[in-house]
C-alpha cells in the first residue's frame, strides 16, 4: 500500500512540474487532444441547463420547467428531496435534492438526471456583491439517441413542465425587503411573497360600468399584443395611473386587475428601497405576467414637482437638478445611523420606462395617489403612466353595483332618492359601503338603505356648513385686508378679536342649520 502512495506522489509530483515548465500553448494542445481521447472513448452526452446562465441575472426558463416536470413525474424514483409547502394549501412541492440522479424512459431511451451545485471562484464579484451557489440539472444520454433527445425529448420535458407549472399556478402577493431586515437568511432573495386571495373582480367594482369596461378591453388589448409591441418598437409593458379621494377604491381596482389577467402583484415599497442599484435589482426578479404596484406615490416621495436646486453655483445646480432626491425617508431602525436611504428621479424614471424596464415583458406599472397635483408631471406624462384613470366618488351606477353586492338589490322604492342625494354631494364607494352593510344578521335591507339615506342628509348637511363656513371665512380675509390697507398695520390684539368674531359667526351659522 506504502508503494501505490509513493507512486502516486511521484506522479503528481512530476504532472505539477511538467505544468510549470511547460510552455502554456503545448499544454493547451496536450489538454485537447486528451479531451478528444476521452470523448472518443465516452459513449455518453452531457447537456447542462444553469438556472442562472452566465450572460444574464433571470433565471432560466428551462430550468424552472425542467424542475417541475422532474418533481412531478420522477420524484417516485429518487431516494433524497427536498419538500416545500405550496402557498395556501396542505400539498408538497418536491423536487430532487442536490447531486441526486434519477432515470427517465422516453419512447424506450433511457436518460439520467443530475442536479448540481457549483460555487464561483473567490475573485468574482457577484452581482448581489456576495459569493452564490450556482445550481444546474445536467441530462446524460447516449451518443446514438442524440438525435431523439435533442430532437422530441427536450421540448417534450419543457412543455410538459410549463403546462404542469400552469395548472397549479396560484397568484402571488409580492413585498420587497430590504438586506438589512429580510426574512430569513437568504440574502439574495429582494421579494417575499405570500398567496394572494383578493375576492375582487371587475364584477364586484363599483364603478360606471362604461368606464369598466374601457378599462378591461384595455387590459385584454394589452395581454395580446405582444407581436404588436414589438412591431412598434416598445416594451411590452403598460403603465396605469390611478388618482382620487381617499376611499374611491383604487386598491381594489389593482386586485380587480390581478384577477382578471391571473397576474402576480408586486407591491413595491419604495422607503425601504436604499438607492437606484437596489430598485435596479427588484426590478431584474420581477417575474412575467405581473402587476408592479406602488401605492401612495405622493406620500412615499417627495417628488412634489418642485425639484430642488443649489443657487450658489449654476453647475451644481444643473447637477443637482439631474439628481434630484425624492426620497430620504427609511428610519434609523430601518437602516441604521450610518446609512442614507434614497432613490433619485431619474432612477425612479428608469424603473418605469428606461432600459431594464424591458427585461421579463408582460409588466403593468401601476401607481395610486390622492393627490396627482402633486407629482413631477415627467413621472406621469403618456408613455410612462399610459393610461389615467380617474377614481371618482361614488355615482348611481356605482351605488346599483354595491347594493347588489352588499343587500343583493337590483331595485328599491328608495333607490331614486338616492339617486338625487347622489347627485348633490360627493361621498366615497367606501363610505356607501359601509352604510350598506348589515350590523346584524337581523338587519333587513330596508333598515342598511335608511341608514345610507340619513348619512347622505347629514353629509349634506355637513357640506352646507363647510360652504358657509369657507364663505365666512373668504369675506373676514377680504375685510381685514381692507383694514391693513387702510390702517398700514394691524395690531395682534385685533386680529385676535376678528379671529373670535369669525368662529361665533361660524358656530351660529352651524347651529341655526341644524335648528
Amino acid at each position: 500500500m506504502g508503494g501505490f502512495w509513493d507512486n502516486f506522489s511521484t506522479l503528481l509530483l512530476i504532472t505539477t512540474t511538467w505544468q510549470r515548465i511547460m510552455p502554456e500553448e503545448l499544454w493547451y494542445h496536450i489538454n485537447r487532444f486528451l479531451q478528444k481521447l476521452v470523448n472518443a472513448i465516452n459513449p455518453y452526452i452531457e447537456i447542462t441547463f444553469h438556472e442562472f446562465p452566465p450572460d444574464s441575472h433571470m433565471r432560466s426558463d428551462a430550468y424552472g420547467a425542467i424542475e417541475i416536470y422532474l418533481g412531478a413525474n420522477l420524484s417516485q424514483k429518487a431516494e433524497r428531496l427536498n419538500a416545500n409547502t405550496a402557498d395556501g394549501s396542505r400539498s408538497v412541492a418536491l423536487s430532487i435534492d442536490d447531486y441526486e440522479e434519477i432515470t427517465d424512459v422516453y419512447n424506450g431511451v433511457k436518460v439520467w438526471w443530475t442536479r448540481s451545485k457549483s460555487f464561483p471562484r473567490s475573485n468574482v464579484i457577484s452581482f448581489y456583491g456576495r459569493d452564490e451557489e450556482r445550481r444546474s440539472y445536467v441530462l446524460t444520454f447516449r451518443r446514438r439517441h442524440r438525435d431523439i433527445v435533442v430532437g422530441s425529448y427536450l421540448s417534450h420535458v419543457l412543455s410538459e413542465g410549463k403546462a404542469i407549472a400552469k395548472r397549479n399556478r396560484r397568484q402571488r402577493l409580492y413585498t420587497n425587503v430590504s438586506g438589512d431586515n429580510g426574512w430569513g437568511d437568504d440574502e439574495k432573495m429582494m421579494w417575499r411573497h405570500v398567496a394572494f386571495d383578493h375576492p375582487a373582480t371587475f364584477d364586484t367594482l363599483a364603478m360606471d360600468p362604461e368606464k369598466k369596461k374601457d378599462i378591461m378591453d384595455d387590459l385584454i388589448a394589452f395581454t395580446k399584443g405582444k407581436e404588436y409591441y414589438r412591431q412598434i418598437g416598445k416594451a411590452w409593458k403598460r403603465g396605469y395611473l390611478l388618482y382620487g379621494p381617499p376611499g374611491t377604491g383604487k386598491s381594489t381596482m389593482i386586485a380587480a386587475m390581478a384577477n382578471f389577467l391571473h397576474y402576480d402583484v408586486y407591491d413595491l415599497e419604495l422607503t425601504a428601497v436604499k438607492d437606484n442599484t437596489e430598485l435596479r435589482k427588484l426590478m431584474i426578479e420581477i417575474s412575467k405576467r405581473a402587476i408592479v404596484v406602488i401605492e401612495d406615490i405622493d406620500c412615499s416621495l417627495d417628488i412634489t414637482g418642485k425639484r430642488r436646486a443649489n443657487t450658489t453655483d449654476k453647475k451644481d445646480n444643473d447637477e443637482k437638478d439631474v439628481k434630484d432626491v425624492i426620497a430620504n425617508t427609511a428610519t434609523d431602525n430601518e437602516r441604521g445611523n450610518d446609512e442614507e436611504s434614497k432613490i433619485t428621479l431619474s432612477g425612479l424614471l428608469n424603473f418605469i420606462d428606461g432600459l431594464w424596464s424591458a427585461s421579463g415583458g408582460e409588466r403593468i406599472i401601476v401607481f395610486t395617489t390622492n393627490y396627482v397635483e402633486r407629482l413631477d408631471p415627467a413621472l406621469i406624462r403618456r408613455g410612462r403612466m399610459d393610461k389615467h384613470i380617474e377614481m371618482s366618488y361614488c355615482c348611481f351606477e356605482a351605488f346599483k353595483v354595491l347594493a347588489k353586492n352588499y343587500l343583493k338589490l337590483d331595485s328599491h322604492e328608495k333607490f331614486e332618492n338616492i339617486k338625487n342625494l347622489l347627485k348633490e354631494i360627493d361621498i366615497s364607494p367606501a363610505d356607501v359601503a359601509e352604510n350598506l352593510m348589515p350590523k346584524s344578521p337581523e338587519m333587513s335591507s330596508e333598515e342598511c338603505l335608511g341608514n345610507l339615506i340619513t348619512a347622505l342628509h347629514q353629509a349634506k348637511e355637513e357640506a352646507a356648513v363647510s360652504r358657509k363656513a369657507k364663505k365666512i371665512d373668504a369675506e373676514t380675509q377680504d375685510k381685514e385686508s381692507e383694514v391693513k390697507q387702510q390702517s398700514g398695520t394691524t395690531s395682534k390684539e385685533e386680529v385676535n378679536v376678528g379671529f373670535r368674531k369669525m368662529m361665533i359667526r361660524i358656530l351660529a351659522e352651524k347651529y341655526n342649520c341644524f335648528r
